[in-house]
């Protein structure tokens, strides 16, 4: 467990319908493009922030379809591992 400062933590989740369906269902994390906050904040790339740019560039910059984005808050570890659980088997 960190104290006192929060973590990015991102993983590939492979496909952008298994980024979506994971961001989708995820209860405790909020989706949003800006990953600064003391909440836990969640991006799916490949359909927020660089959806604009086409899927070959993303790729050669490393920004692979189902790549998720987390920016972990202060929220209950137990809690957002339970959320992120769940949201896992949904895919």
């Amino acid at each position: 467990m960190m104290g006192g400062y929060g973590g990015m933590i991102g993983r590939d989740l492979k496909t952008v319908e298994a980024g979506k369906t994971f961001a989708n269902n995820v209860r405790l994390c909020t989706l949003a493009t800006s990953l600064g906050g003391v909440e836990t904040i969640l991006q799916h790339s490949a359909s927020m922030t660089h959806s604009a740019i086409p899927r070959e560039d993303r790729l050669k910059a490393g920004i692979s379809d189902g790549l998720i984005r987390l920016s972990v808050g202060i929220e209950d570890v137990n809690d957002l591992m339970a959320d992120i659980e769940q949201a896992l088997d949904k895919i």
